[in-house]
């Protein structure tokens, strides 16, 4: 019996970005079969929005720290405010 592949929801981010490689590099291999092609892209697809989201969410907590004059923080803002 084939392993069920890892939810993806439930995968961290390096985790996700490794399994993406992986299909990446087997769909450019050319050596799989199209039916398979098609099930790792759609899978590759949605392990990419999952990166894209976890690093989203990553960067709405990086914060810049506001310096004073004297050099003493005053406080945080977003590191790119739009």
């Amino acid at each position: 019996m084939a392993d069920e592949p890892k939810p993806i929801a439930d995968m961290a981010f390096e985790e996700a970005l490794e399994e993406l490689e992986k299909i990446v590099s087997s769909l450019e291999g050319g050596d799989v079969p199209l039916d398979q092609s098609i099930a790792r892209y759609e899978r590759g697809e949605a392990l990419r929005a999952h990166c894209q989201k976890l690093l989203a969410a990553a960067e709405e907590k990086v914060e810049k720290i506001r310096v004073s004059g004297e050099g003493k923080p005053t406080g945080t803002e977003p590191l790119d405010p739009e």
